[in-house]
C-alpha cells in the first residue's frame, strides 16, 4: 500500500479477502475448499495460491509460516478496508472534479432521511 489506500479488490480477489475476513486466518486450501464449496466453478490450488500470494504482496494479508504451510491473516479488518477505499476515491473525486463534487455530496446530504443523516454525520466525525 505505497500511497496508505489499500488497492481496489478484483472478483477473486474479493472473494478470498472475504474468506480470510469470515475466517480470521486461513490456509491456502481452507480458502480453496471453501470457495469450491459455494461455487460451480472448481477453482485450482495454484490460482488461489497465486491471488493470496498478490494480495500479501499488496499489503492486504500477513503471512505466517506454520510448519509446511503458510496460514494468512487480513492486514486490516474489513471495516477498515472500506473505510480506508471510500477515502480513496472521495480523494480521487475531489481532486479531478474539486468543488462540484462538494456541491454534489452536500445535495445528496440534504436529501437524505434525518436519521441516515445523524448517522453518517456520526460515522464522519470518527474518523
Amino acid at each position: 500500500m505505497a500511497d496508505g489506500f489499500p488497492p481496489l479488490l478484483h472478483e477473486l480477489e474479493a472473494e478470498v479477502m472475504d474468506e480470510v475476513w469470515a475466517e480470521r486466518e486461513c490456509s491456502v486450501r481452507d480458502v480453496l475448499d471453501a470457495l469450491n464449496g459455494r461455487s460451480k466453478v472448481a477453482r485450482a490450488y495454484t490460482t488461489i495460491l497465486t491471488v493470496m500470494q498478490r494480495l500479501h504482496t499488496k499489503g492486504l494479508l500477513r503471512r505466517e509460516r506454520r510448519g509446511r504451510r503458510h496460514v494468512y491473516v487480513a492486514a486490516l479488518t474489513r471495516e477498515d478496508y472500506v473505510a480506508a477505499r471510500a477515502e480513496s476515491q472521495v480523494e480521487a473525486l475531489v481532486s479531478q472534479y474539486g468543488d462540484a463534487v462538494l456541491a454534489e455530496f452536500s445535495k445528496r446530504m440534504s436529501a437524505l432521511d434525518p436519521k441516515r443523516r445523524l448517522e453518517i454525520r456520526r460515522l464522519a466525525s470518527r474518523g
